[in-house]
């Protein structure tokens, strides 16, 4: 079980790299294991040069056990968690368009990502954009976690998104989708758009309850 999440996690991280979803070193991936513990992306390695046998395991009690050390950003991951019983994976990305709109002044903070297509509301729902704190700042996983209990996917203002899914798969696709979404709405900006309406998204929430 242990082995074929790591390959996934590293074919995922691999994945979103080639695709241009991250740069450099930047965002990171987690996956919740059946004892209670994690896996994470270590730090300062892109994910495009991922290794399933470097990656760090925390235990449940979220203390590093083994392997390289994790991800920087790894009480991000663990606010989630801690705050979201459904929530199977975590990825945190830096991509370009979403970073974009939670620099934008307009940006609703309840509502960071707007409905402009089903599956954006079918898998993000509402993202919270959490307000600016610097890197490995403490309080942004305190602001993280005042929010997650509520939304499992939010964006941290000039920073990137985070999103928790059941899955890997599941967080990985809600990932793109709010990257595309984001991307969408740059496309939009300067022309009259139509949103869904209110009674659309109650109608998919109906459809396809979370």
């Amino acid at each position: 079980m242990t082995s074929k999440l790591r390959e996934e996690i590293c074919k995922i991280g691999q994945s979103l790299y080639a695709r241009g979803y991250t740069a450099g070193s930047s965002g990171n991936i987690s996956v919740r294991l059946p004892d209670g513990g994690w896996l994470m992306t270590p730090t300062n390695i892109a994910m495009g040069d991922l290794d399933p046998a470097e990656l760090a395991l925390i235990d449940a009690q979220g203390r590093f056990v083994s392997g390289p050390k994790p991800t920087k950003e790894s009480f991000l991951h663990l606010a989630m968690y801690r705050h979201r019983a459904d929530a199977g994976a975590v990825v945190h990305l830096h991509s370009t368009h979403a970073v974009a709109v939670s620099m934008l002044e307009e940006t609703d903070p309840d509502a960071a990502i707007p409905p402009l297509t089903a599956y954006a509301v079918m898998k993000l729902g509402k993202v919270k954009l959490v307000p600016y704190f610097p890197p490995g700042d403490p309080a942004l996983g305190d602001a993280v976690a005042a929010v997650a209990g509520k939304h499992h996917a939010v964006l941290l203002a000039n920073h990137g998104p985070v999103v928790a899914g059941t899955d890997l798969r599941a967080a990985q696709y809600a990932s793109e989708e709010l990257e595309e979404t984001a991307k969408l709405l740059f496309i939009l900006r300067d022309r009259r758009y139509r949103a869904l309406t209110p009674d659309a998204i109650l109608d998919l929430q109906h459809r396809f309850p979370s």
